[in-house]
């Protein structure tokens, strides 16, 4: 008897790396045959050296030409016509959108959704956002409620929305809260004396809040408050709030703040920093930066919306501020670079929370679980 083939589809090959892998790795080692969609870029080695059958797609996150669009769902189509998957597991919501239309077509019964915050097309203002939800909410209204189809979800918020503007079963949805973390990587380091350090560690859209961080940071400056402000993490061509990297290099040689760049290793990342901030207003899910960071041990300043809250419970393993105020943000900020011992007590609590409710073991088991019962179905 030939095992269970699982396929994930997943818009970039760096993003099944960072956070889908235990996932993944705990499916094969359950039986299933594992097969990954993805565009590829640095990540065809040691995907296919987990054993995980690559297959390369050229859908673009950043695309909006229709026809370009199409031809991606025919070859999504084709690719679940050739290898005639027993469930689908697509991520993020063009893989959803398009892989749940392919599932439909080809007539894949067993279909898992994750939607790990509704991003841009939901939380935009922007004309063309508004005008690509209200397409996107009709479309959901029926491939969410297929038979044979569960939907993950990381936080409340999220599903409250989708319950209500897209009429989706309550039944249908699974609540996991987040992609886990490995407190064996992630764990609390030595705090050296000296001066503070804040990172802020993204992708360097607008919507993560970098702006606002750094116009806190000159505030700060202007009040002599004494630390380094740090942004780790490049632009995001495929996003149209992407921040500049002309942008970026003109702070970081006008000494606002420091640009790191793009980094590997965030472990050592976190090792190296005393405060972590993300004052993002994206529309989030469980931003794994933030348990990655709390794992480790730092207080977090972040802001008071859905995904963000679910992590940071305000004034015990970091603090809370409103959405693109800056001067909150600011006082936030100069609160924790003035009281190291504010800083420990927040970094203990966070940890324990991470252990608590986060740790990847909880998470993979729960998607192992919504594998078994949707199978069933």
């Amino acid at each position: 008897m030939s095992p269970t083939k699982i396929l994930y589809l997943i818009t970039e090959d760096w993003y099944f790396w960072s956070h889908r892998l235990p996932i993944a790795r705990a499916a094969r080692d359950a039986g299933f045959e594992v097969l990954i969609a993805t565009r590829v870029g640095q990540h065809r080695e040691r995907i296919e050296a987990e054993g995980f059958k690559l297959i390369p797609i050229g859908l673009e996150r950043k695309s909006r030409n229709i026809f370009r669009e199409i031809t991606s769902i025919f070859e999504i189509v084709k690719i679940y016509r050739k290898e005639k998957p027993d469930i689908v597991h697509h991520v993020a919501m063009k893989p959803v959108l398009y892989g749940s239309i392919a599932a439909c077509i080809v007539g894949v019964h067993h279909v898992v959704n994750a939607l790990a915050g509704l991003g841009y097309v939901f939380t935009s203002r922007n004309i063309i956002a508004q005008f690509l939800r209200f397409f996107i909410v009709k479309l959901f209204q029926f491939l969410l409620n297929r038979e044979g189809s569960r939907l993950i979800l990381q936080n409340d918020n999220d599903c409250f929305l989708l319950t209500q503007s897209c009429r989706t079963d309550k039944e249908k949805i699974c609540l996991i809260r987040g992609s886990g973390v490995d407190t064996t990587v992630f764990h609390p380091f030595p705090k050296f004396s000296g001066i503070p350090v804040v990172i802020l560690a993204s992708r360097m859209l607008w919507d993560k809040g970098v702006g606002d961080f750094v116009e806190a940071v000159r505030l700060l400056k202007k009040r002599q408050v004494v630390a380094r402000f740090v942004l780790v993490g490049d632009t995001d061509l495929h996003n149209p709030n992407a921040v500049p990297r002309l942008a970026l290099q003109e702070w970081s040689s006008a000494g606002i703040v420091e640009w790191w760049g793009k980094k590997e290793d965030m472990a050592d990342v976190f090792a190296r920093a005393t405060i972590f901030c993300l004052p993002s207003f994206y529309g989030e899910g469980v931003p794994k930066v933030l348990l990655e960071a709390a794992a480790c041990g730092l207080p977090i300043i972040t802001t008071d919306t859905p995904g963000c809250r679910d992590v940071v419970r305000n004034e015990e393993n970091g603090l809370l501020v409103p959405i693109q105020s800056v001067p909150d943000l600011a006082n936030a900020l100069q609160r924790l670079v003035k009281d190291p011992e504010l800083c420990r007590r927040m970094g203990v609590i966070g940890r324990e929370i991470v252990l608590k409710e986060f740790a990847v073991e909880k998470v993979v088991a729960q998607t192992l679980a919504l594998y078994e019962k949707t199978l069933s179905l």
